[in-house]
């Protein structure tokens, strides 16, 4: 009984996890996604993510609104994606060591503003509860999901359809696929990147906030772990759609909670090595994508990985 008990204390522990843990995996790689089909590439996420931790919490502390806080983390987010798009359509510019450099610089920024914010404590984002149709309580904070995970999956799905069944999204597709049948057609190749980087950054500056002013719900410089890299790798193993990306988010997610999970019903042995299942997963997805049957399928032609 007392197994059994447990098995399902750990399922519950990390079905509840892989919603709260997915969310800003969700929106970084639906930000990569989009950037990437328009054939760029952005490592520069990560810092992208940090700094709209660090901009979302600062805005909620200062004026008690922590959907601002959400709102700013993502036009900071664009305003990051705008300046890798401009300096990534210069000539001879490798977007990828762009990504890295604005990596550095993105996380480095937060960590200078960030100093004052570490103690204070700002208002957080809100939850939708919905397992008031029970009395378990490990069932009912499972329930407890924000508001900014439906979001996520909507966006997945508007991102998916919008790419498929959009002039938009035939555009973006274009450009991603091949520059020069895109300018034959009269595409303005660079403004189409500059914007989808944009939205990119925006989505992952939104992503960002989520960590600061939800789960875990404070500003840390480690608050990131990494999710912002991690989520390209997810881009990769969800072969550069959407839907599969929301599906990979949640794989990642209940990864994440593993470690939590286990110390919930007293497993402590081994919890620093749990604690890093997202990183094995992601170091197995990459190694399983290096086949060059598998690696690049379904891969803009335009981006630096296929070249």
């Amino acid at each position: 009984m007392f197994e059994d008990s447990g098995i399902a204390t750990v399922l519950m522990a990390m079905f509840a996890g892989a919603i709260r843990v997915s969310t800003p995996f969700l929106f970084v790689s639906l930000g990569e996604t989009l950037t990437e089909k328009s054939g760029r590439i952005n490592l520069g996420l990560e810092g992208t993510l940090v700094f709209g931790a660090m901009s979302g919490y600062a805005i909620s502390y200062h004026t008690g609104s922590p959907w601002l806080g959400v709102l700013v983390a993502g036009l900071c987010g664009s305003c990051f994606g705008a300046l890798h798009g401009y300096l990534c359509k210069l000539p001879k510019v490798n977007d990828i060591a762009i990504g890295i450099a604005l990596m550095l610089f993105g996380t480095g920024l937060a960590f200078f503003f960030g100093k004052a914010y570490i103690q204070p404590q700002a208002p957080r984002l809100p939850s939708i509860s919905l397992g008031s149709w029970t009395d378990n309580p490990s069932l009912k904070q499972a329930l407890e999901i924000n508001p900014l995970f439906l979001l996520g999956i909507v966006l997945a799905i508007v991102l998916w359809w919008g790419l498929k069944n959009t002039r938009w999204g035939l555009t973006v597709r274009t450009t991603g696929d091949s520059a020069p049948a895109a300018l034959a057609l009269g595409i303005n190749v660079n403004q189409v990147r500059l914007l989808s980087t944009m939205v990119g950054g925006f989505f992952a500056g939104v992503g960002g906030s989520f960590l600061s002013l939800y789960y875990p719900g404070s500003w840390t410089e480690g608050l990131s772990s990494g999710q912002g890299l991690m989520a390209v790798a997810l881009v990769i193993f969800a072969r550069w759609n959407p839907l599969y990306c929301f599906l990979a988010a949640l794989l990642f997610g209940a990864a994440g909670a593993l470690g939590p999970a286990l110390q919930s019903i007293g497993i402590s042995r081994g919890y620093h090595f749990f604690n890093a299942a997202p990183y094995i997963m992601t170091l197995l997805i990459m190694i399983a994508s290096t086949s060059p049957k598998r690696s690049l399928k379904g891969a803009p032609g335009e981006l630096s990985i296929t070249k």
